[in-house]
């Protein structure tokens, strides 16, 4: 790829990962800026297209939800409510590797088949020292 040694790599990593953190940091100001001129109301879903002289932005906002398995689950048995579990939410099923590595071969051998394993991207930290 480059002539460069593995330290002029580290040194120039580091200066780009800079510059991205302030790139993004600089992006999400501005769309916070434009949300506001543009009266977007941050705590509805929906999208909003804005035609300016050159430019068509389009603003997709969402309402992050996070469900505590747990406690609904706990709740829809408290009323009556556990058949409609199936069709109102998507159950994800998480390997817990811990767990899995201590198991037994007979139990998890059959399971493997449901599971599918790719390698992820490495993810680097580099401090200047």
């Amino acid at each position: 790829m480059t002539d460069m040694s593995m330290e002029q790599m580290a040194l120039e990593w580091l200066m780009l990962k800079e510059a991205e953190r302030n790139a993004t940091e600089r992006r999400r100001a501005l769309e916070d800026e434009m949300r506001q001129r543009a009266r977007i109301d941050e705590q509805k879903e929906g999208t909003e297209n804005i035609t300016l002289e050159g430019y068509k932005v389009k603003v997709v906002s969402r309402i992050d939800r996070k469900v505590d398995s747990d406690k609904l689950q706990e709740i829809a048995a408290e009323h009556g409510l556990t058949e409609h579990l199936g069709t109102l939410f998507r159950w994800k099923p998480e390997i817990s590797m811990t767990a899995w590595k201590a198991a037994d071969a007979s139990i998890t051998g059959p399971l493997a088949g449901a599971i599918t394993a790719k390698p992820g991207r490495p993810s680097f930290t580099i401090e200047a020292i």
